[in-house]
């Protein structure tokens, strides 16, 4: 016997047709799947809590409210830094100081509150990925929030030994920035602050590009902070010191944060290096929605096939 491969145009146009609908609206879902398309502006985001504090920038975690950070995918910016994240008729403001590969997570007690109204600490839930709505706002509301505590509130504070590239990049090509005008140094080495001093620094820019300290940049001193960083627990609420792990009884918090609602609400955050969080849940998500609409598609590619033998 012998098998035509001639397709009937009747049976082959619908499934044609089909098929193309089907890459279109896989296509169509990886934009509509988050609208944070750039660093400013408003729009949807799916977030995610993150556990330990992190900054990319260079901030230090005993310098601002750590339970208040965002960690968004692409650059850090000189100025849009501040961002006001709400469900359910509830917002949070938050500072944008470390990135992420592609989720967008916040600190576990504003994602908690968000979701459930109150704070981490107090009454922790789970869970993954939830829509969100956000808008950029001016770096001022941070500070009337209460995330800055360096300074008379007032200012950003950048680790003098380890962090100052992001600083460095605004005062030289962004003079005018809101961080090359509201920042501050300091002699601790680590973005949780357990080494160095706890001492300001000066910058001579641009005539110079290494802060000038008391004691020696970066000297590694064991260092004790009036506010040490700490991170809530995921799914426990426990509350434990970012540097060592260790279960604070009393659910001590970050100084700066109240108890309240909204943006100090909560305990403190902190953790170097990479955030443990939920990170990248949201890609995993949309990466296998995508990957079975591709299945679907071939599905109906191979029936397109299989009509010619018909």
């Amino acid at each position: 016997m012998r098998w035509s491969f001639t397709p009937s145009p009747g049976r082959l146009l619908p499934l044609l047709l089909t098929t193309a609908l089907l890459i279109r609206t896989s296509s169509q879902a990886d934009t509509d799947t988050d609208t944070d398309n750039s660093n400013s502006g408003s729009g949807t985001i799916w977030a995610t809590p993150h556990e330990q504090y992190s900054s990319s920038a260079g901030v230090l975690g005993c310098k601002i409210d750590t339970n208040r950070v965002a960690y968004w995918p692409g650059s850090v910016d000189c100025n849009n830094i501040c961002v006001t994240v709400s469900y359910a008729g509830r917002s949070v403001t938050l500072l944008r100081v470390d990135t992420s590969q592609g989720a967008h997570d916040i600190s576990y007690d504003a994602w908690n509150y968000l979701y459930t109204g109150s704070s981490a600490a107090d009454q922790p839930a789970t869970g993954g990925a939830v829509a969100m709505t956000y808008a950029y706002v001016d770096p001022s509301e941070c500070a009337a929030a209460g995330l800055l505590h360096a300074g008379a509130g007032d200012k950003l504070a950048f680790s003098a030994p380890t962090g100052t590239n992001l600083l460095v990049s605004c005062l030289g090509a962004q003079p005018d920035s809101w961080v090359a005008r509201n920042y501050a140094l300091y002699n601790i080495v680590d973005a949780v602050c357990t080494w160095g001093y706890d001492e300001e620094c000066t910058l001579d820019w641009p005539a110079a590009n290494q802060a000038a300290c008391p004691h020696t940049l970066g000297a590694m001193e064991s260092l004790a902070v009036a506010d040490p960083v700490y991170n809530i627990q995921y799914g426990t609420g426990r509350t434990v010191l970012a540097s060592t792990g260790q279960v604070v009884e009393g659910g001590a918090r970050s100084s700066g944060s109240s108890s309240g609602s909204g943006s100090g609400s909560g305990g403190g955050g902190g953790g170097g290096g990479g955030g443990i969080g939920i990170k990248g849940l949201n890609g995993a998500i949309s990466g296998t929605y995508h990957q079975l609409w591709s299945l679907m598609g071939c599905w109906v590619a191979l029936q397109c096939v299989l009509v010619g033998f018909l």
